[in-house]
């Protein structure tokens, strides 16, 4: 836990917001130029729709903020996982080691993923580090008016590390990123050493094993192909997303450069593989990020954000949104297309942000 806050103090987000203490409540929700507000969200890093549906769950990379449940259509979010007893089902034939349910009162989660297993159930992975570093595994139900969710068991982290994004293949295996192993810092994956990695967990296993050749830069977000073949992971650092082939991850098979902004989050939004992330070199905040005394700008400046789709293919990234910085919105972590609109979330901010979305963009949204 002592490593998690001060991973919080570097990134600036122990704080309240700043700039909101003149305004109102109700004004300081209102929308700005290119930007409107689902408010309360308590530092949503990451974002999972459920496909076809109005709601969308959202973490919360904030002590205790625990996740949200989104309704996207009236514009409201409630927190979702309270331990309640009708929550809680543990496997214990496939997580035999979890020691228990999270705290619900504790739980922070970070990063999501959200993976289909029939027409109306879901397997939501989330990071934890909320009383633990964990991955809890919950199911989400569809079935009724509104989802329900079930805890159902985690797997603790290596001692010593904390993981970022989490993903997940179709036969139950789940791969983790951690930003800096023991011994590295931001500062170091921001000199462009090798600082994090890819682990995985196979059903069976005893605990999570590195993935030789995943050694990055600063290893953010993370996905996986719809068959199975290849991994998608953020090397923050390099501020470029590299292309692995799970059956032979010892190198990239493609690394993609994004030229002017830094991807963070990486999903699949229906077809389409979206990124987002902070602009690289902001005039607003003095250019590039630096490191002053040893320690790394925790880049409470607000910077304009790109949200981009990549094609695995080509190594092309096409931006879907590109802007400036906003007045109330900064540390752009991830995006999403759901109910006509793109999706913002941010691992700074009080708010979830969202936008129009481009008549090609709502042409591949999820469950169209």
């Amino acid at each position: 836990m002592i490593r998690f806050r001060l991973l919080l103090v570097l990134l600036g987000i122990l704080g309240p917001t700043a700039g909101f203490a003149s305004e109102s409540k109700a004004d300081a929700c209102g929308p700005t130029v290119d930007l409107s507000f689902i408010c309360g969200a308590e530092h949503p890093e990451d974002l999972a729709p459920i496909p076809g549906s109005r709601w969308l769950i959202a973490s919360g990379f904030s002590p205790g903020a625990g996740l949200k449940l989104v309704d996207i259509e009236a514009k409201t979010l409630t927190r979702w996982y309270t331990g309640a007893p009708e929550q809680l089902a543990q496997d214990a034939s496939l997580y035999p080691d979890c020691p228990g349910p999270p705290d619900a009162a504790l739980l922070t989660p970070r990063g999501l993923s959200l993976r289909r297993l029939s027409r109306t159930l879901y397997r939501l992975l989330a990071v934890n580090h909320g009383g633990r570093e964990s991955i809890e595994i919950f199911d989400v139900d569809t079935a009724g008016a509104a989802p329900r969710l079930r805890w159902r068991g985690c797997r603790v982290m290596p001692a010593g590390h904390v993981g970022n994004s989490v993903a997940a293949w179709s036969d139950g295996t789940i791969l983790v990123t951690v930003l800096t192993r023991p011994g590295t810092s931001i500062a170091d994956f921001l000199r462009g050493r090798r600082t994090g990695g890819v682990f995985e967990w196979r059903p069976g296993d005893s605990g999570f094993r590195l993935i030789r050749g995943t050694e990055l830069p600063g290893n953010n977000g993370l996905e996986t192909s719809p068959d199975d073949r290849f991994f998608y992971v953020v090397a923050f650092g390099w501020h470029s997303i590299l292309i692995y082939d799970r059956a032979r991850p010892s190198e990239p098979v493609r690394t993609v450069l994004a030229p002017d902004f830094m991807p963070d989050n990486i999903h699949w939004s229906g077809r389409r593989l979206l990124t987002a992330g902070m602009r690289y070199d902001e005039p607003a905040c003095g250019g590039l990020r630096r490191i002053v005394g040893g320690v790394a700008d925790p880049m409470t400046c607000h910077r304009g954000f790109v949200v981009a789709e990549l094609d695995p293919k080509s190594g092309r990234l096409s931006k879907l949104v590109d802007s400036g910085p906003d007045p109330r919105f900064n540390g752009v972590s991830t995006a999403s297309i759901a109910g006509g609109r793109i999706w913002i979330g941010s691992y700074q901010a009080d708010r979830i942000a969202y936008t129009a979305a481009s008549a090609s963009a709502l042409g591949r949204e999820p469950g169209k």
